[in-house]
């Protein structure tokens, strides 16, 4: 029985008929998605305003940089539990709700840490107020991403995934970096951190008001299957029992290990030992990141037309290996050259993009339980950033910072060697 032609979504006033929607088709960006995206950025924005100075800050409060790296260690520890949680509680719960506990805790961990342990100077506080927000930005935005894997379509899933880091990494830290750089020396670093929450409460009510696409609004098993603890202990034996979906897992643990350590500590290498300024230094994570940005779009659409695999292997593992290397000995040579320290920041922030088309290769293989699958992405992503300042707290001293830099360079080259064993999905 033939059915009536659907009705086709009506153009912007002033448009042509379709415009509009040929054009976000044609950049591969699922318009029923847009308001996430929009969210998105905004929430990382303001999540990423502290991005380039808060290590600093803290240090500047009394603390020791040891004692400031492992607030940031506990912190990416509850990331890494947010980040394995999205995934895993987006099955039951629908990534809408995931989303919004998500806001919930960064808010109220955020209003704590400005109200009570910055303004008492309690280490401990400090360290439990920063530490439990790092739950929140990871359910957020990793919910939003198991909501793009759900419903967007599976031709164009590299070009979708991509957007999705646009959104994140123009928020996580580039506009975050460009507005602390202007707002620090205006307002004040205690003061910039209250205009980070007004940003985060503002990107969160635009994606859990204004999204409307219905698969990501209510679970996504059936009725009889949503059971919260079954999907946590399937998150957690997929590793086991498809190990190339662990060998996926690991491949984006190290995917942004380097980038988290190296936000924390190269901070006080480039201002201490090599003379840049403060604001400099933003600029770098800024010029970093937009790199990025224009990369993560390019190689979301060449693991779609080219290989998936190929584009983490060389684009990823080896570029990024490659950068790591030159923002470290290539500033240390030139000395505060900017331009030279732009040009390895760039090439950092192009290798960290070449790891897009990650998720898709997981979830194929284990097609039927791609829930779990980007749990365990997730839980990647998030131990990243425990990962990351940990190695440079543990070989710092011993090592240097030129010893710790060639830890992650290994890294990502062990990540090109995973990567092989993950087959193309059919």
């Amino acid at each position: 029985m033939s059915q009536a032609p659907a009705t086709p979504c009506p153009a912007p006033p002033g448009a042509a008929p379709g415009a509009r929607r040929s054009l976000l088709d044609r950049a591969g960006l699922p318009r029923p998605l847009v308001w996430g995206y929009a969210g998105l950025v905004l929430f990382m924005t303001g999540d990423g305003i502290e991005t380039g100075y808060l290590s600093p800050y803290l240090v500047g409060l009394g603390f020791s940089e040891g004692a400031v790296g492992a607030v940031f260690t506990v912190y990416g520890a509850a990331a890494a539990l947010g980040a394995f949680l999205a995934g895993a509680l987006a099955d039951a719960w629908g990534p809408r709700r995931v989303m919004a506990v998500g806001a919930a805790f960064w808010a109220g961990c955020h209003v704590l840490l400005l109200t009570v342990a910055i303004p008492l100077g309690s280490y401990p506080l400090i360290m439990a107020a920063y530490g439990i927000r790092g739950l929140g930005y990871p359910l957020f935005a990793y919910g939003f991403l198991v909501w793009i894997m759900a419903a967007a379509p599976r031709r164009t899933i590299g070009t979708a995934l991509g957007w999705f880091w646009f959104a994140f990494t123009l928020g996580l830290p580039t506009l975050g970096s460009l507005l602390a750089s202007a707002l620090v020396p205006a307002v004040g670093a205690y003061e910039t951190l209250w205009i980070s929450l007004a940003l985060v409460l503002t990107g969160a009510a635009l994606a859990l008001v204004l999204l409307r696409e219905p698969t990501g609004r209510g679970p996504l098993l059936p009725a009889g299957q949503r059971d919260v603890r079954a999907a946590l202990r399937g998150s957690v034996t997929v590793l086991f029992s498809r190990p190339r979906v662990g060998a996926g897992a690991a491949v984006r643990l190290i995917n942004t290990t380097s980038q988290f350590g190296l936000w924390v500590f190269l901070p006080f290498y480039f201002t201490d030992s090599l003379g840049f300024e403060l604001s400099q230094w933003l600029r770098l994570l800024s010029v970093m990141m937009g790199a990025n940005l224009v990369f993560v779009l390019i190689f979301g659409r060449l693991g779609d037309r080219w290989s998936k695999r190929r584009t983490v292997m060389w684009c990823g593992g080896v570029l990024s290996a490659a950068g790591c290397l030159a923002l470290y000995y290539l500033p240390t040579a030139a000395g505060p050259d900017f331009l030279v320290a732009a040009l390895a920041a760039g090439l950092f922030g192009a290798g960290l993009a070449g790891y897009v088309p990650l998720p898709p290769l997981m979830t194929a293989q284990a097609p039927e339980r791609k829930g779990q699958v980007m749990a365990a992405y997730s839980l990647g992503a998030g131990a990243s950033v425990a990962l990351g300042p940990l190695l440079g707290t543990l070989f710092l001293g011993p090592l240097g910072v030129a010893g710790v830099v060639w830890i992650y360079a290994g890294l990502h080259v062990l990540s090109s060697v995973l990567v092989r064993f993950l087959p193309e999905p059919s």
